[in-house]
């Protein structure tokens, strides 16, 4: 008998993908609070030292020294309904229904620091979340076979610059170092795995194992009624990118950019641990099953790269009072197909997470309102794909889903060189069906996985909530 479970972290080997606010996946909230209120539409308008996120080009148009310091609350709010979720053996998976699965609150903060060195130069310094994840299904919940747990958080620190050309030409550039840490936890099918090895070609090697419990002193009556193991994943790794952007002003009311962000390689590297522990009552019961599974505790290793993103957007100033801007994003998904993710150093197979996610694109509209001298007006809307093909390719690491954004916004002047922005937004998800199933069992000895088949519905909707405080030395 070998019961294995998927290896290291699903959710970053899934969730990485996702690139930023600018992208379906592992999206974490907004790296701009004023992007955010006009949902992300405002590539091209670079007004404060956010821009060298959206666009390093936009540094340019900043004088003196800037700064802006923010954070963004997102707030979720999902639901799983099971629908007929089944271990390898074709059995009920049992379980209960997963209750407060998502946080109530999860906080991204955001920091940017523009200083314009001559009429050519200026350069910047932008930290800032780009993707992250939380959720607990619990050790019980029908799911449990694919996912119990996981927490994904990263950080990029990006240095910038950027050369004016002339009065129309603007070129950045910034350099992209990301930090990712991630924690996984997951149920290992026992009872599933006693059932196969009590009937068929498995009813020997079951045989065996009551002989073995019973010569050391255990009670193999207890495989009965034996319940799940439980394997935990963490790792951790530093990646290296770098970002381009452009910019084009046609006159001093209409201006458009273009921006690139690489992949990013990552290697993640960290340990699994098994925990037989609480399978039975009896401690040489979980010990026979604990060897029989072949599982040993050992380091996870995971290579991936994040896929690249291509924007361009538009800003026009339609008048003293209202401006408006538009942007569209590419994020290449494809060259992502399925994953292998192993054990260094053991005999362990590896897993194979089927993924083969595909190109999305993200729309946004938005728009500005000056109603008076310190107190402007920001909303906006966005169409967001998720890179998800089908319910046979979603796991629950990421039920991800179509989305739209409705956002509103506001800057408010409380100095001359001081002003804080305020952002709510709304992103309502299609609901996202799901029927993946491991195609590893865990009697195979070749390949890690419980065999499960997930079957459900979620149905999903997240509130983020921004504040930034602007100041200009």
């Amino acid at each position: 008998m070998q019961h294995k479970t998927l290896p290291l972290m699903i959710a970053v080997a899934l969730g990485v993908m996702s690139v930023g606010a600018q992208a379906s996946g592992y999206r974490f909230g907004s790296q701009s609070v004023a992007a955010q209120g006009t949902a992300e539409a405002n590539g091209a308008e670079a007004n404060d030292a956010t821009t060298i996120f959206a666009n390093p080009a936009g540094l340019s148009r900043l004088d003196g020294m800037q700064m802006s310091v923010g954070a963004t609350v997102v707030v979720p709010h999902s639901t799983f309904s099971d629908a007929g979720s089944t271990r390898f053996t074709g059995q009920p998976t049992g379980g209960t229904a997963p209750d407060d699965y998502v946080p109530t609150a999860v906080m991204a903060p955001s920091f940017y620091l523009s200083k314009k060195i001559n009429d050519q130069w200026s350069v910047g310094l932008g930290s800032f979340v780009p993707y992250g994840t939380k959720i607990n299904y619990g050790n019980t919940w029908t799911g449990r076979y694919a996912l119990t747990d996981v927490k994904l958080q990263s950080l990029t620190l990006n240095p910038s610059a950027s050369f004016k050309l002339n009065e129309q030409h603007a070129f950045g550039f910034g350099i992209d170092a990301e930090f990712m840490k991630a924690e996984l936890g997951q149920a290992v099918d026992v009872p599933g795995s006693i059932v196969a090895l009590s009937t068929g070609a498995g009813a020997a090697q079951g045989a065996l194992l009551a002989k073995q419990i019973a010569a050391l002193g255990g009670n193999p009556a207890l495989l009965r009624t034996a319940g799940d193991a439980h394997g935990s994943n963490d790792g951790k790794d530093w990646g290296w990118g770098f970002n381009l952007g452009y910019m084009f002003t046609l006159d001093q009311n209409t201006r458009f950019g273009l921006a690139y962000r690489s992949s990013i390689s990552h290697q993640l590297r960290g340990s699994t641990i098994w925990d037989f522990s609480k399978v039975t009552t009896d401690p040489v019961v979980n010990g026979v099953l604990s060897a029989a599974s072949h599982k040993v505790n050992s380091a996870a290793l995971v290579a991936l790269r994040t896929p690249e993103t291509l924007s361009a957007n538009v800003f026009h100033q339609f008048d003293s009072k209202l401006s408006g801007m538009a942007d569209i994003t590419f994020v290449r998904h494809n060259r992502l197909g399925d994953l292998d993710i192993q054990f260094p150093g053991t005999t362990e197979g590896a897993e194979v997470i089927r993924q083969q996610w595909k190109n999305t694109i993200r729309v946004s509209l938005g728009g500005n309102y000056a109603y008076n001298e310190k107190l402007t007006l920001r909303a906006g809307v966005a169409y967001d794909e998720s890179p998800v093909k089908n319910a046979e390719l979603t796991h629950p690491a990421l039920p991800d889903s179509t989305r739209i954004q409705y956002s509103f916004g506001a800057n408010w002047k409380v100095a001359n060189n001081a002003s804080i922005d305020l952002a709510y937004s709304y992103l309502n998800f299609k609901d996202a069906r799901i029927n993946y199933t491991n195609q590893c069992n865990p009697l195979m000895t070749t390949c890690t996985g419980n065999g499960e088949t997930t079957r459900g519905n979620y149905q999903t909707h997240l509130q983020l909530i921004g504040l930034a405080y602007n100041y200009k030395f």
